[in-house]
């Protein structure tokens, strides 16, 4: 099973994402953030780095990740790339995943991109207000990546919000569940994490009668 989550910036997909790895076992869940496959841009100058629009769909190498999904999805392990987001670069390092019984995919952009569409079994949206999200990304920002509050809010009007309506908002249509207000334990989470315990004892109950 691979579960989709997306949702605006700032929306509580990872924590959501997350609290299901946790709540579950991360034994039988394996969690693929989005944000690990944007482009490396080690041959770009660092003032151009900073200028490139992380909200359109090609700031992500689609390719890696819809290979490394289908890798997954056949029991294959996989090197998931470390994103240095300082530095808008691809660290030296990657992650080893090995497969799970459920693939958890997350990501801004991961509804506009038709092949992982194509490849998700249940699709999640997280909907949350504008202002919370951008509040949200205001302190990740500041706290986890060095940056100013004035260069946050220049992104955010450059391409955060006008990338947020063409792409992000637009592909709720796709969503098989929407959650409110992300972040906090809900029925949705509750719903999700039943959902995944019941596929785990159908296999667990073939397995045993094979």
């Amino acid at each position: 099973m691979i579960i989709g989550i997306c949702g605006g910036t700032g929306s509580g997909k990872t924590t959501i994402a997350r609290k299901i790895v946790q709540d579950v076992g991360s034994i039988n869940v394996v969690l693929v953030e989005q944000d690990s496959y944007y482009r490396n841009l080690s041959d770009m100058p660092l003032d151009a780095r900073h200028q490139t629009n992380f909200d359109h769909p090609d700031s992500i190498d689609s390719e890696m990740l819809v290979n490394h999904l289908k890798r997954l999805k056949n029991g294959q392990s996989i090197e998931m790339p470390i994103y240095d987001f300082k530095a808008h670069v691809r660290s030296g390092n990657t992650d080893h995943i090995d497969p799970k019984p459920v693939v958890i995919v997350e990501g801004i952009l991961i509804f506009s991109e038709p092949r992982i569409l194509s490849l998700l079994d249940v699709r999640v949206f997280v909907d949350t207000p504008d202002d919370i999200r951008f509040i949200r990304r205001l302190q990740r920002d500041i706290n986890e990546r060095g940056r100013t509050v004035e260069s946050i809010i220049a992104q955010y009007f450059a391409t955060v919000r006008p990338m947020h309506f063409e792409f992000v908002e637009s592909s709720k249509r796709h969503a098989d569940i929407i959650i409110p207000e992300g972040g906090q334990p809900n029925v949705g989470i509750e719903f999700l994490c039943g959902l995944i315990r019941e596929k785990l004892r159908k296999e667990q109950k073939e397995v045993i009668q094979a």
